[in-house]
């Protein structure tokens, strides 16, 4: 079996794609790179932690597809390539301090004056998905919108966002809308290419819709909006929050 890795050495700044031969078959991805790195390539850098899918540490793309080198399967030949949409510093690893920096535009934190009061199992049930995710990139990477706006919130930060504005505790929602309306909810394309990546089963466009349902109650709208109801090419979507 092989694999193809694409090499990438900051101080250089070459890329090189490299393949290698594998003595083994139906193991994981990580298997594998643990194998190249012990036994064909010490100088092989990735990030990996619990081997359960748990941390998401282990965050690449394989084949143009985003995916955690813990819990994919390898097929020969299969292309492995560092996350797009992030400085990548050495071969597999990217720098993910610029995605974490938009938790802090977006907000996407519990405030300090939230009320204290007892929840219901369906109110727990608004934010329980969002509060699964492990930060593992891939929506991040996924994302096309970086392509033309570098500057975008992102499918990470804005559905950590909604994992707060629908907490019935939290009293600084109208803040947390306002920091979102800029490079955030009004700029995402609703392509869907976020939702099948996600290892946890977190949908980022029907957070982002939800928060465009929550700002349009709010009197907020898109600051492109255009005679018809309109924006982005399509009918304004509304779901109730």
């Amino acid at each position: 079996m092989k694999i193809n890795i694409k090499r990438y050495n900051s101080e250089t700044d070459v890329s090189e794609i490299k393949e290698y031969e594998l003595p083994f078959e139906n193991s994981t991805l990580l298997d594998a790179l643990n194998y190249v790195k012990i036994k064909l390539d010490a100088s092989l850098s990735y990030s990996a932690g619990c081997r359960s899918g748990v941390c998401g540490s282990c965050g690449v793309r394989v084949n143009g597809t985003e995916e955690l080198a813990c819990a994919y399967k390898l097929v020969d030949g299969d292309l492995v390539e560092p996350q797009k949409n992030l400085p990548v510093l050495r071969d597999l690893i990217v720098d993910t301090e610029k995605m974490m920096k938009f938790t802090t535009v977006a907000k996407a934190w519990g405030s300090e004056n939230s009320e204290n009061i007892l929840v219901s199992e369906q109110q727990v049930a608004l934010n329980e998905v969002q509060s699964d995710c492990i930060m593992c990139g891939s929506c991040f990477s996924a994302c096309p919108v970086y392509a033309t706006n570098e500057e975008f919130i992102g499918p990470f930060a804005l559905t950590r966002s909604w994992r707060y504005v629908a907490d019935v505790r939290e009293n600084d929602v109208q803040e947390k809308i306002e920091s979102i309306q800029s490079n955030g909810i009004w700029d995402c394309t609703l392509c869907n290419e976020c939702v099948p990546v996600c290892p946890q089963g977190i949908a980022p466009k029907q957070d982002i819709a939800m928060l465009r349902s929550k700002a349009g109650i709010m009197g907020f709208m898109d600051p492109n909006f255009s005679s018809g109801m309109s924006f982005g090419g399509g009918f304004l979507e509304t779901f109730t929050p």
